[in-house]
């Protein structure tokens, strides 16, 4: 273990749980340093303590305490968008070198997907998984913009009401404006609109994404190719993501537009429908909560190649 570089995850809810399993069964470059949290009853506290990982309830303070501290070389934030600001604020002070991903709707640092922009974000300080939503369907909206000019993409996230917890709750308006902005800067849409539904239905129903892109006129099979491209490229860290059926195409006519209030007018091109299922790998968290797992298959991705281009740097420290 002593070429993997350590991480801490701040936050020992299910996210940060999940994500810890991830590291100890599939890390390759990535080994657990330490579980923060902030409720010493905590499931994953109690978890990572009897899997001989040091724990703090004390939150980043905690963690700064903590002997080996200094040989931390990445930091997962699965808290609150409102917790992040502070703890990335502490952290930069005591650590200016320490490399930290944001699995909240922060967005201090860039948005990352991995199969979209991730090589170019490799040397940010912090980088931001932008949301679950946002993992699922930005891909989809780069796919179609490799093809073709798009003016507008709208997706729709559906996810189990039992996989949303507190944060998520708590965050749903960071939600859908992260989602919306990170579809524009990665997906490369002209405009985008984000829309986020708690699904209550028993028993609990997988993770469904709707993704609609409206962009100029473009070969079909073109399209269909580079799509399907993209969804074999987010499944090699993301088994579960799949296309839930065929994709929908309508060729809207310049003689016959449609009105998208959004853009400002009408619109006449092809849009592009496509429905996405998202399954968890079920490690912490049931198979049905594919948009925890979606973030935390994410992260993990995203740190695994930052560690692999600390450690080819030559002088690299590697804890």
């Amino acid at each position: 273990m002593s070429d993997k570089i350590k991480a801490a995850i701040i936050g020992s809810g299910n996210i940060g749980s999940d994500l810890m399993i991830k590291i100890l069964r599939h890390g390759r470059r990535i080994a657990m340093g330490a579980m923060v949290g902030i409720d010493a009853q905590s499931d994953g506290l109690a978890r990572a303590a009897r899997l001989g990982i040091a724990t703090t309830h004390e939150g980043v303070e905690g963690l700064a305490r903590l002997p080996g501290f200094e040989d931390i070389g990445i930091v997962f934030d699965a808290t609150s968008a409102g917790a992040h600001v502070g703890n990335d604020a502490f952290l930069r002070r005591l650590r200016p070198d320490i490399r930290i991903i944001d699995l909240t709707p922060a967005a201090i640092g860039p948005y990352c997907v991995p199969v979209v922009n991730l090589d170019e974000n490799l040397a940010q300080g912090n980088v931001n998984m932008v949301t679950c939503g946002g993992q699922a369907t930005i891909p989809i909206v780069a796919a179609v913009a490799r093809v073709a000019k798009v003016h507008y993409a709208e997706i729709v996230a559906s996810i189990s009401s039992r996989s949303a917890g507190p944060g998520t709750r708590a965050n749903i308006d960071e939600f859908t404006e992260t989602t919306a902005k990170a579809l524009e800067a990665v997906g490369g849409a002209g405009m985008g609109r984000a829309i986020i539904i708690l699904n209550p239905a028993e028993p609990p129903q997988l993770m469904r994404d709707t993704v609609y892109v409206f962009s100029e006129a473009a070969d079909r099979e073109a399209v269909r190719a580079s799509v399907e491209a993209m969804v074999g490229e987010v499944r090699r860290y993301v088994p579960g993501y799949r296309l839930k059926q065929e994709l929908q195409f309508d060729l809207i006519p310049a003689d016959a537009p449609i009105l998208i209030p959004e853009l400002g007018g009408r619109y006449a091109g092809l849009k592009t429908s496509v429905f996405l299922e998202v399954e968890g790998a079920a490690h912490y968290l049931p198979a049905y909560a594919g948009n925890l797992d979606i973030m935390t298959s994410a992260a993990l991705a995203t740190a695994e190649r930052i560690a692999e281009a600390l450690q080819s740097v030559p002088g690299a420290v590697t804890p």
